[in-house]
């Protein structure tokens, strides 16, 4: 079941019960403490004075104490509303957790990595539904995006956008061009793939201005291997080259940083924009390495 309905549920739930306790339950117990304090009294009223309990007040206390303590039902629903509600709203417009669990976006996002994901840069959108309530700011390319899997919406992907609606994503034989132009990229030095165990070669690639490492391993050929069926699929073209696609409106085109180790949009196909979750900004743990802790734009 997705996280978030199973937050919601708890929510509604400790919600209502929060509610009856305010408004009902809490009254009920008042009420009751106080007739067993004015019982007690009663009770104290009728003997002699030298034979009156010395530990009245005590007594008091505890009666009203005893009376006024929450059923364990409402101690795990009520009690436990304001943390969830909080962790709710937090989490569903304005910073989500998430744990990196592939290989697809390295060098800029290793296995391992525990991220943040800004949930209201792009719009505030519905929990659950996902629908867009704000407007926000428009996806820029070199954005690394959270999405909903398109194949499976109960799934969250994570690329770089490539490409924006109406535009043309030519990558083929390994040099990306976007619109006609290629995309500037300056060689690195060797990187060292652990999930292969094997070095790739590694390009400074420019999208607009904002620069990202990418990866490229010589071993594997250029030309895309098991694309599936999905929708707008003819705005493809594949070759032994590779694949140029045009972006279809309220479309993105995706793709992993680990160019020939990522499931993106050359195999899937385009991301609509009502699967957008947010944009990831900053890395908050890896306990493997604690260097890694901080932006990573």
């Amino acid at each position: 079941m997705n996280f978030a309905l199973v937050l919601f549920i708890l929510v509604v739930v400790t919600g209502i019960a929060w509610v009856l306790d305010k408004l009902v339950f809490a009254k009920q117990r008042r009420r009751a403490a106080d007739e067993a304090v004015a019982e007690f009294d009663r009770q104290q009223s009728r003997v002699e004075a030298r034979f009156a309990n010395g530990n009245a007040d005590q007594i008091r206390a505890r009666l009203r104490d005893d009376n006024l303590r929450q059923p364990w039902w409402l101690e795990y629903t009520a009690s436990f509303f304001p943390v969830i509600l909080a962790v709710f709203v937090v989490r569903s417009f304005i910073v989500e957790p998430f744990k990196i669990p592939s290989g697809s976006m390295v060098p800029t996002l290793l296995v391992g990595d525990f991220i943040l994901v800004n949930k209201y840069d792009y719009g505030l959108r519905m929990p659950i539904t996902n629908t867009k309530i704000t407007q926000g700011r428009p996806l820029q390319r070199g954005d690394v995006v959270v999405f909903r899997y398109p194949k499976d919406e109960s799934v969250d992907y994570i690329k770089r956008v490539i490409g924006l609606s109406g535009d043309t994503v030519a990558y083929e034989d390994k040099k990306l061009t976007i619109n006609g132009k290629p995309v500037p990229e300056v060689a690195q030095p060797d990187f060292f793939d652990e999930e292969r165990v094997g070095y790739s070669k590694q390009f400074t690639e420019d999208l607009d201005g904002r620069k990202n490492n990418i990866l490229n391993n010589l071993q594997v050929p250029p030309f895309v291997m098991g694309a599936g069926d999905f929708p707008n699929r003819d705005n493809c073209n594949y070759n032994a080259q590779g694949v140029t696609c045009k972006v279809p409106p309220g479309h993105y085109f995706m793709m992993g940083d680990n160019r020939d180790n990522s499931a993106d949009s050359r195999y899937w196909g385009f991301v609509p924009d009502q699967n957008i979750v947010g944009r990831a900004f900053f890395i908050w743990m890896n306990f493997s390495n604690l260097k890694r802790i901080g932006s990573f734009e």
